[in-house]
């Protein structure tokens, strides 16, 4: 075979002594790694809601949800950035692919049950930024049972991958079982979160009101209570608040007393609280 034949960044395949270079699988544990930080990201600080990247940090500045909400979206442009890097390994290293094997996935798996242990035991215990969840009295419980189920089944899928054979030389390149299976999973995951998201979040049957520019806290609290709501929480503005329709208020009677925009589910009022940051 021809030098020219040798896809770039690897061998050719099937020669005698090839292996895929180390990077390869250093790249895809970077991708996995990215991944887990995505999969915490969306699932406990968006869809859950259970804590944000800064939830522990003091300070009344940086308790105001909106600075919580930018310091997430911060998080994920780090992530991004770093999953770049990865795609650009898996990239410059694509010539090894075809001799990868299940490897390939064991390391994507291995990266992504490391970031959970570099989550819980950094993040978590020693620079204490936030918990798994913040609002209950044993958040370490909550620390410990979110690593064990979400680190130790990657673990144990990247041990039983990269123990497994490669392939023969000459086997096309394709998704292997134990892959389309996995896939499926984070598939699935993912449809599942929609429905759960357009869920209110658990003990606090509030609607998210969002008012007017200048609207003041005495004007959104009389509007508020002239649709029939009790005001449970305001930020400092007064544009934004959580409202209790229980007692017989309605969104429709929001919007007719001056509300610009009203989220009924733990998402909407999520996106709400992306108003003018205050000075």
């Amino acid at each position: 075979m021809s030098a020219a034949s040798i896809p770039s960044g690897g061998t050719a395949r099937g020669a005698p002594g090839s292996r895929p270079s180390r990077g390869l699988f250093l790249s895809a544990g970077l991708l996995g790694f990215c991944l887990g930080g995505f999969f915490d990201g969306i699932l406990l600080h968006q869809v859950l809601q259970w804590h944000h990247f800064l939830s522990l940090v003091p300070g009344e500045s940086m308790q105001d949800i909106r600075t919580q909400i930018l310091a997430d979206g911060l998080f994920h442009v780090a992530v991004y950035l770093l999953a770049a890097l990865g795609l650009l390994g898996l990239w410059r290293t694509r010539g090894g692919l075809p001799l990868a094997g299940p490897r390939l996935l064991g390391s994507i798996c291995l990266g992504f049950a490391l970031w959970q242990a570099v989550d819980v035991v950094v993040f978590h215990w020693i620079i204490g930024i936030h918990r798994v969840r913040v609002d209950v009295p044993d958040p370490l419980a909550w620390d410990v049972g979110w690593l064990l189920a979400t680190g130790l089944p990657p673990l144990g899928a990247a041990l039983w991958l990269m123990r497994r054979p490669d392939p023969p030389p000459g086997t096309p390149l394709g998704p292997s079982r134990g892959g389309t299976v996995l896939a499926s999973l984070l598939a699935a995951l993912i449809l599942l979160a929609g429905p759960v998201a357009a869920l209110p979040p658990a003990g606090m049957p509030v609607t998210m009101v969002l008012y007017p520019a200048g609207h003041g806290v005495e004007a959104s609290f009389a509007a508020a209570t002239a649709s029939g709501g009790r005001v449970a929480w305001s930020d400092p503005s007064g544009e934004l608040l959580a409202v209790d329709l229980s007692g017989g208020g309605s969104v429709m009677g929001l919007y007719r007393n001056g509300a610009l925009m009203v989220g009924r589910s733990s998402l909407g009022g999520g996106c709400l609280t992306w108003t003018r940051k205050p000075a």
